[in-house]
């Protein structure tokens, strides 16, 4: 092999490699931003008196509502940091469609505590943290559909 066809060789493999990262830019603030805006949501709260960091442990809450504070937190805060961390585009796509499925599960636990429960009982509605963490989530969401959906096409 020559020295030429070496060289063509290893920048190919170089330009692959930096084809599978991310490059979230200014983006990467508006990410952070957000993941403090759910850690904060931990202490204010989600379900009548009941905090954020008493749903995320299971405590004395409904279903949805605790789904909900896993994809925030799971996706959310430890995905969003290790995306940002490794900036693989895979991580950006994992954090893209968990964060949509939080962004539902949000939505609806919203909805679940200011229904009526089957004794016709008014639920306790939901709380600031617990809007403040569906909001966090959205924007998350917008955030990382654009970069992950940024990637050229040729790649």
């Amino acid at each position: 092999m020559s020295e030429e066809e070496y060289l063509r060789k290893e920048i190919d493999a170089v330009e692959q490699q930096a084809a599978r990262r991310i490059d979230p830019g200014t983006g990467a603030l508006t990410i952070s931003i957000a993941v403090l805006a759910l850690l904060v949501s931990l202490v204010l709260p989600w379900v009548g008196e009941t905090t954020g960091l008493s749903v995320v442990l299971g405590e004395s809450t409904g279903f949805v509502p605790r789904l909900f504070s896993y994809f925030a937190f799971g996706v959310g805060v430890l995905g969003s940091g290790l995306a940002l961390a490794v900036r693989r585009w895979g991580m950006a796509w994992v954090c893209t469609l968990g964060l949509f499925a939080g962004s539902v599960t949000g939505v609806l636990s919203i909805w679940s505590q200011q229904t009526t429960a089957s004794n016709k009982t008014i639920g306790p509605g939901p709380g600031i943290g617990l809007i403040i963490a569906v909001i966090a989530v959205i924007v998350l969401l917008v955030k990382w559909v654009r970069i992950a959906a940024s990637r050229p096409p040729q790649l």
